[in-house]
Parts: structure tokens; sequence; C-alpha cells
């Protein structure tokens, strides 16, 4: 998987999801941007979008507990970055994807690689 935030913006193509203001301080926000679930959380008015498959068991990751910048799988406990995606417990040894959230005139964008 891979950490799309540090890719140029020239790479990405960014989709608007929602106004800023449907996803209030502490929240989550479950989208699919094509074939890709993703899920945006707000942390101290800071946005954060990964993808939403745990790479140990393809299983919904999002509704997982935050623990700081980590989410906890619910299945399986491996807890990866929602910062970068980078999976920091086992049972899971493989990262997830990350996505750059921008928020232009009030409107979330998340940005996902050209194909």
């Amino acid at each position: 998987m891979y950490n799309y935030t540090n890719q140029p913006t020239d790479n990405l193509d960014f989709i608007e999801i929602a106004p800023a203001t449907e996803l209030p301080n502490g929240q989550r926000l479950f989208v699919d941007v094509g074939d890709r679930p993703i899920v945006i959380f707000n942390i101290a008015g800071q946005f954060f979008a990964i993808g939403d498959v745990c790479t140990h068991d393809d299983g919904p990751l999002g509704d997982g507990d935050l623990e700081g910048f980590n989410v906890v799988c619910p299945r399986h406990g491996a807890e990866f970055d929602i910062r970068t995606g980078k999976v920091m417990q086992m049972p899971a040894v493989v990262d997830i994807p990350a996505y750059p959230v921008r928020v232009v005139n009030d409107m979330l964008q998340v940005g996902i690689p050209k194909e």
C-alpha cells in the first residue's frame, strides 16, 4: 500500500467529498471513491483519510477505536497510523493507503492517485 500524502499534487485528482462542517471534531466519515472505501477522520480540526480495509484480513477498519493517531482494527487488533497508513501493530504487516485531505471553499477534498 502507499502513503499518497507524500505525492506531488500534480499526481493526484482531488475529489470533493462533503462540506467540512459535516465532519465535526472527533468524528469520522465513510465514503467510496470509485472502488476505494475510505474513512476520513477529524482530529482536533485536522483531517486524515485512509483506506477502510485492514491488510490483515480485508475486513473493515474505520469503525475501530482511535488511540491517539492510531486506529485499532475491530476484528483482530492490528493498528495503523492514520497520518501515514503505516502498520504499527501486528497481526497486520502491510501498510494501508493514506490519502491527503484538503479543504477548499469549505469542501473536504481527498487526493486520489491519477490513473
